[in-house]
C-alpha cells in the first residue's frame, strides 16, 4: 500500500477532484473524451488524468522484434522494453494528449510519475521485471498544478526507492490503472472513472454488471470472473474506495460518456459498472 504526502489546499470555489483514467484504445474518431475533459475543466471540475498507451507500446516493441508478454494483465518489462515504455508514455503519448487538450481550449500540463517525486515504487514481482508497485504518492505536484488552473496529465512511470536492490533509483513501468487508483486514494478524490473499450464489468454470462459493492467486487476477483486487463482496473477501484465514495468503469468510446458519468448522481443508473462502498 502506498503512503501519501500531506495534502495542500485546492483552489477556492472549485468542485471536488475527479480522477480519470484514459487508455489509447478509447481515443478514436467517435469518442468525445478530450472535449468532455475541456468542458468539465471550464465547469471548474478539478481533473487529474492518467493515461495509458499499451497498444502503442506493443506496436513499438514489435518493431524492435520484441513480443509483448503479460501476467495478470500487467506488462512484463525488461531493460530494453523499459526504454520503449518510457519514450512512448512520457514522450509521444503524453505530449500528443496535452496538445489535443490545448487545441480544444483546455489547460493541461504533462507529467510522469517521476516528475516532482510524484510516484515512488518498488519491484514486487521479479517475474515482471521493471514493473513497479506504488509505495508512496507525493500529491504536491498534482495539487500545485491544479492550483495553477491546469489539468495534470500523468504518464504512469515511477522511480524505484533507494535501497540495496539492483533496481535502486531505476525508472519503473507502472500499470496506468493502478496509478489512477493510487492517485485517487492519495488525493481523497470525489470520483474515479475508468474509460475503457468495453461496456463495463461482465458477469459469467457476458452481461454488464451495473452495480457492485466492495464485497461483491472482491468475490468477482477471487472467483476468476474478472480476467485480464479488467483485473487491475477493479483492484484499483477497490484501493480507491478506501477514501473515494464512487468509482466507475465505463465505455469511453461512447460520445459524451465522461460528461454523462460525471453528471450522474450516486443513486442514478450507471452507464457502465459503478462500484461503491
Amino acid at each position: 500500500m502506498a503512503d501519501s504526502s500531506p495534502q495542500n489546499h485546492v483552489p477556492s470555489q472549485a468542485k471536488g477532484i475527479v480522477v480519470v483514467k484514459i487508455g489509447g484504445s478509447t481515443l478514436g474518431s467517435h469518442d468525445t473524451t478530450m472535449k468532455d475533459l475541456v468542458a468539465l475543466q471550464r465547469d471548474r471540475v478539478m481533473l487529474i488524468v492518467v493515461h495509458g498507451g499499451g497498444n502503442i507500446i506493443s506496436q513499438w516493441m514489435e518493431r524492435q522484434g520484441t513480443i509483448p508478454r503479460f501476467v495478470r494483465g500487467l506488462r512484463v518489462t525488461d531493460a530494453q522494453s523499459l526504454e520503449i515504455v518510457t519514450a512512448v508514455l512520457s514522450g509521444l503519448v503524453n505530449k500528443q494528449l496535452v496538445a489535443s487538450l490545448q487545441a480544444l481550449g483546455g489547460k493541461a500540463l504533462g507529467l510522469s510519475g517521476v516528475d516532482g517525486g510524484l510516484l515512488e515504487a518498488e519491484v514486487a514481482n521479479q517475474e515482471l521485471g521493471y514493473v513497479g508497485e506504488v509505495t508512496r504518492v507525493n500529491t504536491e505536484p498534482l495539487l500545485r498544478t491544479l492550483e495553477g488552473g491546469y489539468i495534470p496529465l500523468v504518464a504512469p512511470l515511477g522511480l524505484h526507492c533507494v535501497d540495496s536492490s539492483s533496481y535502486s533509483g531505476s525508472l519503473l513501468n507502472i500499470n496506468g490503472d493502478t496509478v489512477a487508483g493510487e492517485l485517487a486514494h492519495a488525493a481523497s478524490a470525489e470520483r474515479l472513472i475508468f474509460l475503457t473499450d468495453v461496456e463495463g464489468i461482465m458477469d459469467g454470462s457476458g452481461r454488464v454488471i451495473h452495480r457492485l459493492n466492495v464485497r461483491t467486487a472482491r468475490g468477482l476477483l477471487t472467483s476468476g470472473v474478472v480476467k485480464g486487463g479488467m483485473i487491475p482496473k477493479l483492484e484499483a477501484c477497490l484501493r480507491a474506495l478506501e477514501r473515494v465514495p464512487i468509482t466507475d468503469i465505463i465505455d469511453g468510446r461512447k460520445p459524451g460518456a465522461l460528461m454523462e458519468c460525471v453528471g450522474a448522481s450516486s443513486d442514478s443508473a450507471s452507464i457502465g459498472t459503478r462500484i461503491t462502498r
